[in-house]
């Protein structure tokens, strides 16, 4: 049933925005360093490696330059017409054909590079990756403003992830393992476009009441 969903909805989607994704196809191939698309390998169902598509927002050599593929707010390495397109997450939007192509859902866990995947708490990792990866979901829309999430901890990027981000992850995606149906697949779908609407907005906390607590050095309000 999901499977039949998430080829009705990615196919209605990428009819819909098409006028959109075309213009910034456009634009990508004009600036920067030319490029539109950028493919990166991510560990998908039962640890299942694939790559997703995405537009180019960062420059190419990015994942050799400091702190590999952890983003901070104002990384120099992402591109100017990028950071608009990560902040909006329009970025990700190409991924719908990710999803007709069976790699990911439209609502699951985020695919992770293998490298994030080490920080994760290993023994939760096995239940994650026995959910399929989606396009969005319940920690996408917690961690909507990870870059900033970092940028504004002392520590060191990599050792903010491992100690905070990464357990949280684990913990939001188990939560979401648990209450897989459609009334949640439909319910994050709508909430991750209200997000993209109103960025700011935690309307996702009073829909889902019975979410883990998040450590205070997560907490948007006293960052």
């Amino acid at each position: 049933m999901t499977r039949l969903l998430d080829i009705l909805l990615s196919t209605i989607a990428l009819i819909v925005l098409m006028p959109i994704l075309l213009p910034i196809m456009i634009i990508l191939k004009f600036t920067g360093e030319g490029k539109v698309f950028y493919l990166q390998e991510r560990v998908g169902l039962n640890g299942k490696k694939f790559n997703i598509l995405k537009f180019a927002t960062m420059l190419e050599n990015s994942p050799s330059m400091k702190n590999a593929y952890i983003t901070t707010h104002g990384d120099p390495r992402v591109l100017p017409f990028g950071r608009f397109l990560r902040k909006s997450k329009i970025n990700e939007l190409v991924q719908l054909i990710n999803i007709l192509k069976g790699d990911i859902s439209v609502v699951g866990p985020r695919p992770q590079v293998e490298a994030h995947l080490a920080l994760y708490p290993q023994d939760k990792l096995n239940d994650i990756l026995s959910i399929k990866p989606g396009l969005t979901g319940i920690a996408s829309l917690f961690f909507r403003d990870e870059e900033s999430m970092i940028s504004k901890s002392n520590m060191d990027p990599k050792e903010f992830y491992k100690a905070y981000i990464a357990p949280y992850k684990a913990d939001l995606e188990l939560w979401y393992k648990e209450r897989q149906n459609l009334y949640t697949y439909f319910m994050l779908i709508a909430l991750t476009a209200w997000s993209v609407i109103f960025s700011d907005s935690k309307l996702y906390r009073k829909v889902f009441k019975d979410l883990p607590k998040p450590p205070k050095e997560l907490i948007v309000e006293e960052l």
